[in-house]
């Protein structure tokens, strides 16, 4: 994983000036993760309590990344945590989930005996003290004297600050040599992972595809228009078939154009299921299972009448908020794709279902400490479900697409080999090397069978070589007339 750029969150050292400490307010806070009451921190305390207890959530109480750290954003202690400090404390979070094991393996050199468990949150705050003297270029320091403080704020690690110290001093003289001798992707990939990943790639694409799932990735915007124009706007990267690519930190909403609608957010593989339906100008399209949005805002953008079908009245609800904000429109339905029955056939619908999300690992490092291969059997026994329901909801002769953002065969191919078999009315359209041209996919990502698979080592046209994307599948399918 890259340092930071100089002046970037991690780069900066952040200590308890007399100055912040005037400015701390003395409102006092539940801490989250086991966390201590008290007043209002500075802000670089603040920042490693807050990737302290968005960590604690993810790693023993089962809350995603993204969840546990709105939730955390939304309580009094970080409520007013500034737009920076935000930023370096998702970087810490997603630092240690991404290098978990690395981390761990190194920390063991310098601890006589491990940490018992009742010590979770002194294992935390090691491990986030850890990331930023191993992996990013926080001043020793500022990461080792604000983690020492960290364990002088709880009874339980009060008396543990100088084993702290000393601990992490090791880690910051010795450390970095330490790790350079191991292999990330044995210690950081679950075991379980890495199997199926050998078993259904082999072991040297595996390989390649667990260490472009440990690197952080860079930011890709889908436009509404002119992707050339923005890419010279924004300093970014223009991909093949109008995307846009930035190496950027920081808040989205602060990059020129978010507030006048020009862009969305959108991985690069995650924009390429779509356009396996062709034109859809002037189609009445259905997107299923549609949250969080960025294909809904892609067909809708493309012409297409477009109904919006998702779970959760929440994420809808951004939804809406996203449209608005792009000036684009769509019906949006809150209810379960798989047995929603609104009556009517559609020209075109596309399934992106729910899924492991394996292939996005780069974006989502907290897969790799949540899911269990058991998730996935289930997970496959769900998209059975709603590739039935969606396949009754194409008009004859229309196209069904299914996608899904995971690297395992039961949520890919093996779906549809086995719709083949138990639903004649159903026919794969298989991709040509002419059509996937004409549509912008690499040759390489089209499979023997004419479906979509990209990679997380694969990296579209135009963009920084060994940038990659997210490993997608997507297979095109016909109803029979």
């Amino acid at each position: 994983m890259g340092a930071p750029a100089p002046g970037s969150p991690g780069a900066r050292s952040v200590g308890l000036s007399a100055s912040a400490a005037r400015r701390a307010k003395t409102t006092a806070h539940a801490g989250a993760g086991g966390g201590p009451v008290g007043p209002r921190l500075p802000a670089g305390l603040s920042a490693r309590e807050l990737a302290v207890a968005a960590l604690d959530a993810i790693l023993h109480r089962g809350i995603t990344l993204d969840e546990a750290m709105a939730s955390a954003l939304s309580s009094p202690s970080w409520i007013g945590l500034e737009a920076r400090d935000r930023a370096f404390a998702r970087l810490l979070v997603t630092s240690v989930l991404r290098h978990c094991g690395s981390i761990d393996a190194v920390l063991a050199r310098f601890l006589a005996k491990p940490l018992p468990r009742e010590q979770r949150r002194l294992r935390l705050v090691l491990q986030v003290a850890s990331a930023q003297l191993l992996l990013l270029t926080t001043p020793p320091h500022a990461a080792i004297s604000l983690a020492v403080e960290q364990a002088k704020r709880t009874p339980r690690t009060r008396h543990l600050a100088a084993l702290t110290n000393a601990v992490l001093r090791r880690v910051a003289a010795d450390g970095r040599g330490i790790l350079a001798g191991l292999d990330g992707t044995q210690l950081d990939i679950p075991a379980w992972l890495r199997s199926r990943w050998t078993a259904a790639y082999g072991a040297q694409t595996a390989g390649r595809i667990a260490r472009a799932s440990l690197t952080e990735p860079l930011l890709d915007l889908s436009v509404k228009a002119e992707p050339a124009s923005w890419a010279a706007r924004l300093g970014g990267f223009l991909l093949a078939r109008g995307g846009v690519r930035l190496a950027h930190s920081g808040r989205i909403e602060e990059i020129e154009g978010y507030e006048d609608g020009g862009w969305w957010v959108q991985d690069a593989a995650a924009s390429l299921p779509a356009r396996l339906l062709g034109d859809v100008a002037g189609l009445r399209v259905l997107d299923l299972c549609a949250a969080p949005g960025g294909k809904t805002a892609e067909l809708a953008a493309a012409g297409a009448r477009v109904t919006a079908v998702d779970v959760s009245e929440k994420r809808l609800d951004r939804m809406r908020a996203n449209l608005a904000r792009l000036a684009l429109g769509a019906e949006l339905v809150v209810a379960d794709a798989a047995d929603w029955a609104p009556g009517t056939t559609f020209d075109a619908v596309l399934l992106d279902a729910p899924c492991s999300a394996t292939g996005t690992i780069r974006r989502h490092p907290d897969i790799l400490r949540m899911k269990r291969e058991e998730d996935i059997l289930r997970l496959a026994a769900e998209q059975r479900r709603l590739i039935g329901n969606a396949l009754r909801l194409v008009a004859p002769g229309g196209h069904l697409v299914y996608a899904t953002c995971s690297l395992e065969p039961e949520e890919g191919p093996a779906q549809i080999a086995a719709l083949g078999e138990r639903d004649p009315a159903v026919e794969r359209v298989p991709l040509t090397g002419a059509e996937a041209a004409r549509l912008g996919l690499a040759a390489e990502w089209i499979d023997c069978e004419g479906s979509l698979r990209t990679l997380p080592f694969q990296t579209p046209s135009g963009a920084p070589e060994g940038s990659g994307m997210d490993g997608f599948f997507a297979a095109r399918l016909r109803r029979r007339m």
